[in-house]
């Protein structure tokens, strides 16, 4: 069923508004974000779906269609925390909002929906609380741009839902554009559209592996950033290059020594990259992604070793004509390649030969165009 006559089935009548919030898929750039460096995602075809409509009360109604389950909350005092991990979300945007002084001057009805796959590494809470806070400062007429969106669904995140994530996949959902890659700047919010080469397709592949304890080590590695950082005597890691990082390194705790030098030069690839992709040097692309996979794998430590098999059957199929790395958080989830659209049924016949037989488990592949960002539809 259609999400309008989801929302006339419940509600008894039409939405106001409805809203469209892509995933995303990072294309280098990983844990960069929340060190005020540089990210390289694009905005996906998957999304999530939010219809809304004022109703006159002092209540906020929703219906996850996903889920076949209910929320209600109270709009007019302290929001409490749901159990339910859907509804979080929701209740976490209406939070941030007040926070920044957008309180909801009259209850809301709404029903959400998505196709982004969950627990891949492709932004599918993102996606949803940039759609609830577009749905909800569309049916309000608040003065926020895109931006402002973003960083209202990052303060969600972080604030009420407890995982500090950084901008990325909150800015790539709201901004995408169509055709092209983000270059954002993580500290200014600068995001400069880099075209996609028309040849290139960009293939997704769910390893199927379960993302255990993601949030906790994703907050661990941001704390060990933190005091790198300050060992540093720097604001945040983005300022701090390779040779002051060799020079200086003593004293600093091994591990966090191993991070730092990963973010470090992650940065720099994702600049390159950019370039590299700008121009169309497809075999310098192709090494940049490789060199990120294996600082994932060596120095940052969040791949697995499924996940390590995938990106290593990938590219015995791709070669030079592409790149594959793992992306996302961690420990699972999916891995991105960008390859020619002439290479992806060789590639995914390869994959399925392989994949398998190596690790037990079996693939899902997407292949995706990169698309604009959050509407309303």
């Amino acid at each position: 069923m259609q999400l309008n006559d989801l929302f006339e089935t419940h509600y008894h009548r039409a939405p106001e508004y409805t809203v469209r919030a892509p995933g995303r898929v990072n294309l280098i750039g990983e844990h960069t974000d929340y060190n005020d460096g540089f990210v390289l995602p694009c905005a996906i075809d998957f999304a999530a779906c939010v219809a809304v409509a004022k109703n006159g009360g002092t209540q906020l109604n929703v219906y996850a269609a996903d889920y076949d389950a209910h929320d209600h909350f109270a709009i007019d005092g302290d929001i409490a925390a749901s159990e339910q991990q859907w509804a979080q979300y929701v209740r976490a945007v209406v939070w941030a909002l007040a926070q920044r002084g957008f309180r909801l001057p009259e209850g809301v009805d709404m029903v959400i929906s998505g196709n982004v796959p969950q627990g891949a590494g492709l932004s599918s809470s993102a996606a949803l609380q940039v759609g609830i806070a577009k749905a909800l400062q569309t049916l309000f007429a608040w003065p926020l741009d895109e931006t402002g969106l973003a960083l209202i669904a990052q303060q969600a995140e972080n604030g009420f839902v407890g995982c500090q994530c950084g901008i990325m996949d909150q800015l790539a959902s709201a901004r995408g554009v169509a055709g092209h890659a983000l270059l954002i700047d993580c500290r200014s919010l600068e995001a400069t559209p880099i075209p996609m080469p028309a040849h290139l397709a960009v293939m997704i592949v769910h390893s199927h592996v379960k993302r255990g304890l993601v949030d906790s080590e994703y907050n661990t590695r941001r704390a060990q950033c933190q005091q790198a950082a300050a060992h540093f005597q720097a604001a945040a890691l983005r300022d701090v290059s390779l040779a002051q990082w060799q020079s200086d390194k003593d004293g600093l705790d091994e591990t966090a020594a191993r991070r730092a030098r990963y973010i470090i030069a992650e940065n720099q690839r994702t600049l390159d990259a950019a370039a590299a992709l700008r121009s169309g040097d497809i075999a310098t692309l192709s090494r940049l992604m490789a060199e990120s996979h294996q600082g994932m794998k060596d120095e940052f430590e969040i791949t697995h070793p499924a996940v390590d098999a995938l990106v290593e059957i990938m590219a015995e199929a791709i070669g030079k004509d592409g790149g594959v790395r793992m992306t996302g958080g961690g420990f699972g989830g999916c891995v991105v390649a960008l390859l020619p659209h002439e290479k992806v049924d060789s590639v995914r016949a390869h994959i399925a030969r392989h994949y398998h037989a190596r690790t037990g488990l079996t693939e899902e592949v997407f292949v995706c165009t990169p698309h604009a960002g959050v509407a309303v539809v």
